[in-house]
């Protein structure tokens, strides 16, 4: 190690050169590594965010699909009594129940949502890419996938009425 303050003032100016090159090589090798780091660590981050999204809709998920089943079958058979039972425990605890597990914690994944996929517009080029190619693809065809969504929707809801005058 040199003890000088400047050590390449006396030096070549190849000697300099190589000097610096080598030194960013270096660097370039340990940016590699904190690069691929950071990739990992985002791609982990990603699924976190997924993970905790998903718990967070899960009891609004639990409550809606207990609303469903509650209404397939009598009261006194067990699928529909277990759904009525969770029906009565977020009917019983408004402020719980409607408040923080209905309203609340959506809105969290809706926030938390909306902003990972904005600062994935943002940062992501490939991310827009696909984005842009699937409209690209879309656009020429969109009477054609409103259509089928329509139909889609359309037939949800005849399955719902049906289910709900079968069992009425």
């Amino acid at each position: 190690m040199l003890t000088r303050s400047r050590p390449l003032a006396g030096c070549s100016i190849a000697a300099r050169q190589e000097t610096f090159f080598t030194l960013a090589g270096k660097n370039k090798a340990i940016d590699w590594t904190f690069t691929l780091r950071y990739k990992a660590s985002m791609k982990s981050i990603r699924r976190t965010i997924a993970i905790i999204e998903l718990l967070l809709v899960l009891p609004a998920a639990l409550f809606m699909t207990a609303l469903f089943v509650r209404d397939i079958q009598p009261a006194p058979y067990q699928p529909a009594e277990s759904a009525r039972r969770i029906v009565e425990w977020f009917s019983a605890r408004p402020h719980l129940g409607l408040g923080v597990l209905l309203i609340a914690l959506p809105f969290a994944a809706f926030v938390i949502g909306c902003t990972t996929v904005l600062r994935s517009w943002a940062n992501d080029a490939k991310f827009r890419r696909a984005i842009l190619g699937a409209l690209a693809a879309v656009c020429p065809h969109f009477a054609k996938v409103l259509i089928a969504g329509t139909t889609l929707l359309a037939g949800g809801i005849l399955a719902i009425v049906a289910l709900h005058m079968i069992t009425d």
